[in-house]
C-alpha cells in the first residue's frame, strides 16, 4: 500500500509552482447554508505581491455566477498538479477584490503585466456572448504542500 505523505512547500517553491498563472477551482461560499460554488478557472499570480488574479466570465443565463461573485463573501482557490516526483496543490483563501478601470492603481496596473491568465474555453455559451470581470485575491492565508514520498 503506498503512504503518500505531504509536505508544505516553501514561500520559493510555492512561487515556482505557481508560476505567472494556470488553472484552478474557485470556490465561492454559500450565503444561505448551501453547498458551494465552485467553478474551474484560469488564474494569474504576482509573486511580488502574492496576489491571485482572475478573469471571470457571466454570461446571460449566468444569474447564479453573478450572485456568488457580487456577495462579499470568502472564496477558495484551489490548484493542483501532477508530476513526476508527485503531486503539488496550493490553497488560498480571502475576498475578491473587483478591478474596474476607473479604479485601476499603479500597483494594480503593474502586477497585470507581470502575470499570465490563460484562456481557457470553458464557457456554455460564446466567448463573445460574455462579460468578462478582473478581480484580484490578496489572500488572508496561502497554503501549499507537496508529495513527501512514498513509503510501503
Amino acid at each position: 500500500m503506498e503512504d503518500a505523505r505531504s509536505v508544505r512547500m516553501s514561500a520559493e517553491d510555492r512561487n515556482e509552482f505557481l508560476g505567472k498563472g494556470g488553472t484552478g477551482v474557485i470556490s465561492f461560499d454559500s450565503a444561505n447554508d448551501g453547498p458551494p460554488y465552485a467553478r474551474p478557472i484560469s488564474y494569474g499570480y504576482d509573486a511580488d505581491t502574492g496576489n491571485f488574479y482572475f478573469r471571470l466570465a457571466v454570461g446571460p443565463e449566468d444569474a447564479g455566477k453573478k450572485a456568488f461573485i457580487d456577495e462579499d463573501g470568502e472564496i477558495s482557490f484551489v490548484t493542483y498538479d501532477e508530476t513526476g516526483s508527485g503531486w503539488r496543490s496550493v490553497i488560498a483563501t480571502g475576498s475578491l477584490e473587483e478591478i474596474t478601470r476607473s479604479a485601476l492603481d499603479p500597483e494594480v496596473a503593474e502586477a497585470m503585466q507581470r502575470i499570465r491568465i490563460p484562456f481557457v474555453d470553458v464557457y456554455d455559451s460564446h466567448p463573445l456572448t460574455l462579460e468578462f470581470r478582473f478581480f484580484r485575491l490578496t489572500p488572508d492565508e496561502v497554503t501549499g504542500q507537496q508529495e513527501a514520498g512514498t513509503g510501503e
